[in-house]
């Protein structure tokens, strides 16, 4: 009977030793599959979605035939949303990128405050988002991503009052809904203020340009010309659609290239006016790195990375982490090395009569 027990008891034990053995390779084998089969799947495309506020100025073309080259070179799609300046439909493209699971939002606004409401719906879905060029306000915005724009004011004030330290002056600040245009406006003051406190400068009318729309600018101009009787001798305007609205004022005047006026994108058009003696100036802020930085970025928080940022700026709610880029003044005399020799624009369609 012992000697059956003991025979049982070593059989019983090489039964037990096999089955860990075979449990052990059979572990180690699935393990090894997995591990295969991980690393032969295919990444997870990247989906990026771009909604714009318009394509009626240049250079929001340009913003989006950048950024659609850098999203093709980089294999990654881009679905891409234009509102025509229409808020609600802005708000309705959105929710339509959302629901095409894109990965991250790269935002426009055609009104920074309204918008906060739709980078809040990205969010619950889990889309990071990144404001671009405008600023949202009031909402927890992931990133932020533009040019120093209190210092394209800086530069347009500073340029305009060497320009015209005495005299009558029109100031037009960009549309109401976009926070960039009190940031232009902001660092314009901080040369323009000054001399209107001495009594250098008498601003003799003071008025924003709804929706930037040219249009508008152009009744601004016409109605101050007529109110204080041609007698204006520098005109701030914000950028270069609402600098074009103004010039045609004065040219119905007679007073196109004998008062300085300011602008800003170094469009086409602008470039032009500059070299026939128009328009005193724009502010050359290079669109083609700002939608390649944004394709970059947008990447980057697609992949869980964090984007290298160089500041952070309020949008009243919270610091937005920020990449701002740097702009430069053009006139007619640098016009060719930063604008031409860059590539930015061509010589025959700057000179063109």
């Amino acid at each position: 009977m012992i000697k059956k027990s003991k025979l049982f008891a070593t059989v019983l034990s090489s039964v037990l030793a096999f089955s860990m053995l075979a449990g052990c390779s059979s572990s180690g084998s699935s393990s090894s599959v997995a591990s295969s089969s991980t690393s032969t799947a295919k990444p997870k495309k990247i989906v990026i979605g771009l909604s714009l506020p318009t394509q009626r100025e240049e250079r929001w073309v340009r913003d989006k035939d950048t950024m659609e080259k850098e999203a093709k070179a980089a294999g990654v799609e881009l679905k891409v949303q234009v509102s025509d300046t229409d808020v609600a439909q802005q708000a309705s493209q959105i929710e339509n990128l959302i629901s095409q699971g894109i990965n991250v939002l790269i935002f426009a606004p055609v009104d920074g405050a309204a918008a906060a409401a739709s980078v809040e719906k990205a969010q619950k879905a889990g889309i990071k988002v990144i404001s671009y060029d405008r600023l949202i306000m009031n909402t927890n915005v992931d990133y932020y991503l533009s040019f120093d724009n209190v210092k394209v004011g800086e530069l347009q004030g500073e340029y305009i009052t060497k320009a015209v330290p005495k005299g009558n002056y029109i100031v037009m600040a960009g549309a109401p809904s976009d926070n960039n245009a009190t940031l232009f406006k902001q660092g314009a003051m901080k040369f323009i203020q000054p001399l209107v406190d001495k009594g250098d400068i008498k601003i003799v009318t003071d008025q924003a340009v709804d929706n930037w729309e040219p249009k508008n600018a152009v009744n601004i101009v016409e109605n101050s010309l007529t109110k204080n009787k041609n007698n204006i001798q520098a005109i701030l305007a914000p950028n270069d659609g609402t600098a074009g609205g103004a010039i045609v004022s004065l040219t119905t005047q007679g007073l196109a290239g004998k008062v300085p006026i300011t602008g800003q994108d170094a469009e086409l058009t602008a470039a032009q006016r500059i070299v026939q003696g128009t328009q005193s100036m724009t502010i050359y802020k290079d669109t083609r790195e700002l939608g390649k930085a944004a394709i970059i970025a947008a990447i980057k928080i697609a992949n869980g990375e964090k984007p290298a940022t160089t500041s952070t700026v309020n949008n009243k709610k919270m610091d937005v982490p920020s990449i701002l880029l740097a702009a430069q003044v053009v006139d007619k005399n640098n016009i060719d090395k930063l604008l031409i020799e860059s590539g930015y624009l061509k010589k025959d369609d700057v000179y063109k009569k």
